[in-house]
């Protein structure tokens, strides 16, 4: 199946796309947008990947996150793809914070999961190839990672693992330490195995930033001070520290919460800190 373009919409001097195709990387269609600024022919604009929390789907930064105003005034192409594998054949729980809706941005191994749970696989191998077919525009030596809670511990962990692809990173209220919460004990364990310490620590931020040895990069997080996932998720953002040539920027925010009123008041923020960068 060729990438399908769904919909499209004009908004602050650009435009936003929805587009769909057939996956090879997680074996089952997926859903994804880009938000394009209007540019001359054969000019190359940079790009911002973000990434959204358990049981979004493209669409709920699209709606709500305000980040057309943002990609639209700094120039760069907003790719906001779904948070897992999704429709029938495809595994699925009983649980808002398991299979369906909350792939984690990891590389699942164990049954059912292992069949289409390659939402790391997809991103890494796939996702920047079938969007660049689309939208020719996007420089792909200069792309950015972000995301919002189970997605800001995929731009994390995505961003420390391969600064070949993805040459910024920021978050917004991530799950920092998911080795040390409950949730995230529960997600690797199905996902990756009920002993598989060392795979879980590939997905771990906070570790990953205890190890990193790769090129300069500089990490704005934001957390809202009254984020009831602080204490529900353990999302535990005094575990990130800067390590070698990673330094992380941790600003608590006074009065936000976990919702998209806090990701879109800060996510222009976001958008300084990636074109800085860029």
């Amino acid at each position: 199946m060729a990438t399908v373009q769904v919909s499209a919409s004009r908004a602050f001097k650009g435009t936003q796309y929805v587009f769909k195709h057939k996956s090879t990387s997680v074996s089952c269609e997926m859903t994804f947008g880009v938000y394009v600024p209007d540019h001359a022919a054969g000019e190359k604009l940079p790009g911002l990947l973000y990434l959204s929390g358990l049981t979004c789907t493209y669409a709920n930064v699209m709606e709500k996150g305000g980040a057309q105003a943002g990609a639209s005034k700094h120039r760069m192409i907003f790719i906001h793809p779904d948070t897992s594998p999704r429709g029938e054949g495809v595994p699925d729980a009983d649980r808002y914070d398991l299979g369906q809706g909350a792939g984690f941005y990891i590389d699942a191994t164990q049954p059912p999961w292992s069949s289409h749970f390659k939402m790391r696989y997809y991103i890494e191998t796939e996702l920047l190839s079938v969007v660049t077919a689309v939208v020719p525009a996007l420089d792909t030596t200069r792309v950015g990672i972000t995301g919002h809670s189970m997605g800001g511990h995929g731009a994390l962990t995505l961003g420390l693992t391969r600064p070949d692809l993805f040459c910024s990173i920021s978050a917004l209220a991530p799950v920092a330490h998911p080795t040390e919460c409950d949730l995230g004990r529960a997600l690797f364990g199905a996902y990756l195995g009920e002993e598989a310490m060392e795979e879980w620590e590939k997905f771990d931020a906070s570790i990953l930033l205890s190890k990193y040895s790769g090129p300069s990069r500089s990490i704005l997080v934001d957390q809202g001070t009254d984020d009831s996932a602080i204490k529900q998720l353990k999302l535990q953002p005094e575990s990130l520290k800067s390590h070698g040539a990673a330094t992380v920027h941790v600003r608590l925010q006074p009065g936000y919460d976990h919702s998209y009123y806090f990701v879109s008041t800060f996510m222009n923020d976001h958008f300084e800190h990636h074109h800085k960068q860029l």
